[in-house]
């Protein structure tokens, strides 16, 4: 049964360190004509309220996208869960009336259009209050739907308990799972490394509704 998705904020996250790819942002890295990142911004747009940009650094890089950019408050590169908390923690002090936001990582140039609403149908079709993204055998955590309450919970995750794997983390309250195919195209293939980005960009080429 389809759902209308409540108002929903848009976290993309770019907060790593991007070792594989030799260091900077692989959101700003070109698949095609476009840059990662305006791919995704293209994908979730539609179906969000408002859109933040999690990355650390010097957030003027970003200054063309018009995103406000918020940094992990753990230090050191803490992983998808410090960015995750950040996101939160921005919904709830910028948009009190947004409920939800979807996270989705600043490397995958191939998201599907239909993410948010997938995503809230997995979730109130499964009664669980989190919900994440699988492709063929693969589950994808970060590609999640989360709602601000849970802030409280995670900042404690964090910052008493030191807990930064995030499948531990949502293992408490239960994941509803959207489900697309991972053939022809996986739409939650990463890019990692210079091979990742050079079969995007062949994928891209070949497939111009991607």
């Amino acid at each position: 049964m389809r759902i209308e998705a409540p108002p929903t904020l848009g976290l993309v996250l770019a907060g790593g360190r991007a070792s594989r790819m030799g260091g900077g942002d692989k959101t700003l890295l070109k698949v095609g004509s476009a840059t990662i990142l305006e791919r995704v911004l293209a994908r979730i747009r539609p179906h969000c309220t408002a859109i933040v940009l999690n990355a650390n650094g010097d957030p003027s890089r970003f200054a063309t996208f018009g995103l406000p950019v918020v940094a992990d408050e753990v230090p050191d590169f803490a992983g998808p869960l410090a960015g995750i908390l950040a996101g939160l923690e921005w919904a709830a002090r910028e948009h009190p009336k947004i409920e939800w936001i979807a996270s989705v990582p600043g490397d995958c140039p191939f998201l599907p259009p239909d993410l948010i609403p997938r995503l809230h149908e997995a979730r109130s079709a499964e009664g669980k209050i989190l919900a994440c993204a699988r492709s063929g055998e693969w589950r994808h955590p970060v590609v999640a739907l989360w709602p601000v309450a849970l802030r409280v919970d995670l900042r404690r995750a964090l910052f008493d308990e030191d807990l930064h794997k995030i499948e531990l983390f949502t293992g408490r309250y239960g994941v509803a799972v959207a489900e697309w195919p991972d053939r022809p195209v996986d739409p939650f293939m990463n890019v990692n490394t210079p091979e990742d980005l050079a079969a995007a960009a062949d994928i891209a080429a070949q497939n111009r509704d991607v």
